[in-house]
């Protein structure tokens, strides 16, 4: 199993930036489609951000085109997500997770591995 921890998170002005981390450890990265998610509150959880194991191919959600870059170093075992012109409504807790790299689809679906969560809040 892979286990996975965020990093990154926190307080920033509208406007601002940040950029989130994900390390992996048990496991090699390069075995997974990662993605990002986040959950604000009572919202459900949905996918930010996906980016295959080569690290070509991306997805993201209407609302951060744009604004968003996901990618990743597979020799670190590291995915990032670099948030720029944050807004209020980016105001969640960001979670990143693992599908097998076979499931080639990217973004929205099943994913196996979690991180436990990083909050974000973004002040007007």
């Amino acid at each position: 199993q892979v286990q996975l921890v965020e990093s990154g998170g926190g307080l920033v002005q509208a406007g601002g930036s940040l950029r989130l981390s994900c390390t992996a450890s048990g496991r090699a990265l390069s075995e997974y489609t990662m993605a990002w998610f986040r959950q604000a509150p009572g919202k459900e959880r949905d996918v930010v951000a996906g980016i295959s194991w080569t690290g070509i191919r991306h997805y993201y959600t209407d609302s951060v085109k744009g604004r968003f870059t996901i990618s990743r170093d597979n020799a670190k075992n590291t995915v990032y997500l670099q948030m720029n012109s944050l807004k209020p409504e980016d105001t969640a807790v960001y979670y990143c997770a693992a599908r097998p790299r076979e499931t080639r689809d990217l973004g929205p679906g099943h994913y196996d591995y979690w991180g436990q969560g990083t909050q974000v809040t973004v002040s007007s």
